[in-house]
């Protein structure tokens, strides 16, 4: 997993090993270990890797491409849930990974906001009211 998403991130960005190298204090050939697999840098490296990509630490170490749709790694704070069916009364059930991140629990109300280009978003009720409010109060 490590390695293959190292790799990954490295030439989504278009990095070579050498860039990568310079940026970490390390030499190219340390780099090549680690998209191998025949070495893990420390975790001060790693840290230093995800902040480079912009990918959280979990995700560099973790993430399976595999178990999400053949998708590379995401950006750090962006999330892919999977798919979900809409029932034959327009519901859908929120997969367990995102009602945990964004705590939403039974009995929770959620906005539910479209754009025909863009798609569809959820957000709870109370964040999005906080935020009219602040806009409305921005106007004044």
């Amino acid at each position: 997993m490590f390695k293959d998403n190292l790799a990954q991130m490295r030439k989504v960005l278009q990095l070579t090993q050498e860039d990568v190298a310079e940026k970490l204090g390390v030499t190219r050939q340390s780099v090549a270990k680690w998209e191998s697999g025949e070495s893990v840098p420390d975790l001060d490296k790693c840290k230093q890797l995800a902040e480079i990509f912009g990918v959280s630490l979990d995700d560099l170490a973790n993430y399976e491409p595999e178990k999400n749709m053949g998708l590379g790694l995401p950006p750090k704070g962006k999330h892919l849930f999977g798919l979900v069916t809409v029932g034959d009364k327009g519901q859908i059930v929120i997969p367990a990974k995102a009602r945990k991140i964004f705590d939403i629990s039974t009995g929770d109300q959620l906005v539910v906001l479209g754009d025909e280009e863009q798609g569809l978003a959820l957000i709870k009720s109370e964040k999005f009211l906080s935020l009219a409010n602040m806009v409305s109060k921005l106007k004044k």
